[in-house]
């Protein structure tokens, strides 16, 4: 689906592969259309940033990355000490795509999230603290 243009061919898109698994599985079907803003929450954000917003790619990366440092230490004392290093983990991700050379999506185009005509940001709740990685 984000192989479409525009939201409109999107939108015409998911459609089809509902009506589709109509046919042959119902149930998917209808939790297709359940699930039809969440599945198609990347049409909110302009068109070039649909391919980001979709893949998964960038999670699978972290994930390896998480798992490779763990396998490094093999053996951890307590929970806690996992935590820190997976969080260690993520903080240096984060700042790798927030400031490095190679950001995940441009200053220039997050611009365009505020540009007239796109949909107003969603509501943010507060973020709650971890113990454990506010003490890390």
């Amino acid at each position: 689906m984000v192989a479409q243009p525009d939201a409109g061919h999107v939108n015409t898109q998911f459609d089809e592969v509902a009506r589709m698994l109509d046919k042959s599985h119902p149930k998917v079907a209808r939790m297709l259309h359940d699930a039809r803003e969440d599945v198609l929450a990347f049409r909110g954000f302009p068109p070039k940033h649909w391919r980001q917003v979709w893949s998964t790619n960038p999670m699978e990366r972290v994930n390896k990355e998480i798992k490779r440092r763990t396998d490094v230490v093999g053996v951890f004392p307590n929970p806690a000490a996992l935590l820190r290093l997976a969080g260690a983990v993520l903080v240096e991700q984060h700042d790798e795509w927030e400031a490095g050379d190679r950001r995940y999506l441009s200053e220039a185009s997050m611009q365009e999230l505020n540009a007239p005509g796109m949909p107003a940001a969603a509501h943010v709740e507060e973020v709650v603290p971890i113990p454990e990685l506010a003490a890390a």
